[in-house]
């Protein structure tokens, strides 16, 4: 990420800032990888530590399903009917010791605030739109938007009334940056990368709340939802400068790569963590040499499992999934395009799909509910 800064700041960092009545701001450094990764300094009109009493809410961690037969899933997440606020909302899918999938169905703006202390969060906006309340700023998000939150930050999310927001939620238990294939040695993104920074949206205002009261924050972490109760409103910041904030970088600003003949999978990847990538598949002209086949070759994934979700258009490698299906195709067996998307994809000129691919270089678990949505006729839609 670039350096950005929002609000008021002093000329030096770690010196005296006072308000108009000669009291300091807080300052607090939130950074990665014990002070060596990206940061950012914040000033508080209250210390981020004063909090006038704690509670264990639960365990958030799914149950997965007891080991089944290898094969190719297909969820039907439209089927799922649990809505909520964003946080209670979600309804995770897959899982491992890298990451937490699932979606959430938002109907309700968030009371409480709330933050990860586990890991990086990433929001696919399917549909709906609204804002996005954090203590760097607020952002608003609409369709196809990637929204990328920072361990540690305090946030909740508000769809606009009478709106529901669909969510395709990636939990990650590391940092989710862009490729480092795509950055020079300084951190720029290159010129041959699909995207850049003018793609990439930070904190659009700073909204500063000095604000005396009871505020909940829900913290997750260690496997665990907890509840602290601040005496003072969490988004109380006057200004931050810094490499660490949440962003949003939007589906349609995706420039795919494309070749006179069938690309491999690497070339659509977006961001990347611990063991996984993200990927994305937007409209794009296909292969142009004159024997071109424009629909993927038969493959096995090599040490990774490919999930993939379908977010508008018609999947050409695909029969019989919709809106908002999943697919898992894992590692151990090959897969392909249905009967006929072979032959039917020579002589096409483009596609029209937005689709998310996320490969991760350890199994994915399934988690127990999951099979309450499953069609489990998918494994057998290869047969002729």
């Amino acid at each position: 990420m670039y350096y950005r800064q929002l609000g008021n700041i002093p000329h030096k960092r770690h010196t005296m800032f006072r308000k108009s009545g000669g009291s300091l701001f807080r300052e607090q450094v939130m950074g990665t990888k014990g002070f060596s990764g990206t940061q950012s300094i914040l000033y508080h009109h209250y210390m981020p530590t004063e909090v006038s009493r704690t509670e264990l809410i639960g365990k958030y961690t799914p149950e997965y399903e007891d080991q089944d037969s290898l094969k190719h899933r297909h969820l039907l997440t439209d089927q799922i009917v649990k809505n909520g606020d964003a946080l209670a909302a979600r309804e995770y899918l897959l899982g491992n010791d890298d990451l937490l999938i699932g979606t959430a169905n938002i109907t309700d703006p968030m009371k409480s605030f709330y933050r990860n202390g586990d890991g990086d969060e990433m929001l696919y906006i399917h549909y709906g739109t609204g804002k996005i309340e954090t203590m760097f700023g607020t952002l608003t998000y609409r369709p196809g938007d990637y929204v990328i939150i920072p361990i540690g930050t305090i946030y909740r999310v508000i769809p606009k009334d009478n709106e529901i927001t669909k969510v395709l939620l990636v939990e990650s238990f590391s940092q989710i940056t862009t490729p480092r294939r795509y950055r020079n040695e300084y951190g720029q993104l290159l010129e041959h990368s699909p995207f850049c920074e003018r793609d990439i949206r930070g904190p659009e205002k700073l909204e500063t709340y000095d604000q005396k009261g009871e505020y909940e924050v829900i913290t997750k972490t260690r496997g665990y939802l907890h509840s602290h109760i601040l005496n003072h409103h969490p988004l109380d910041v006057e200004g931050w400068d810094g490499y660490l904030y949440p962003w949003v970088f939007n589906i349609e600003d995706f420039e795919p790569i494309t070749g006179r003949v069938h690309q491999p999978p690497p070339v659509h990847q977006t961001f990347e963590g611990h063991n996984f990538v993200v990927c994305t598949f937007v409209p794009r002209l296909y292969d142009y040499h004159p024997e071109a086949i424009p629909a993927p070759y038969y493959h096995s994934n090599v040490n990774s499992d490919e999930l993939l979700y379908y977010a508008k258009g018609n999947f050409m490698s695909r029969k019989g999934v919709r809106e908002g299906s999943i697919t898992l195709h894992p590692s151990g067996i090959p897969h392909g395009p249905h009967p006929g998307k072979t032959e039917a994809s020579i002589g096409k000129k483009e596609t029209l799909e937005l689709a998310v691919m996320i490969d991760t270089f350890r199994p994915l678990k399934v988690v127990k509910q999951a099979k309450l949505i499953e069609d489990d006729k998918y494994m057998y839609t290869w047969a002729e």
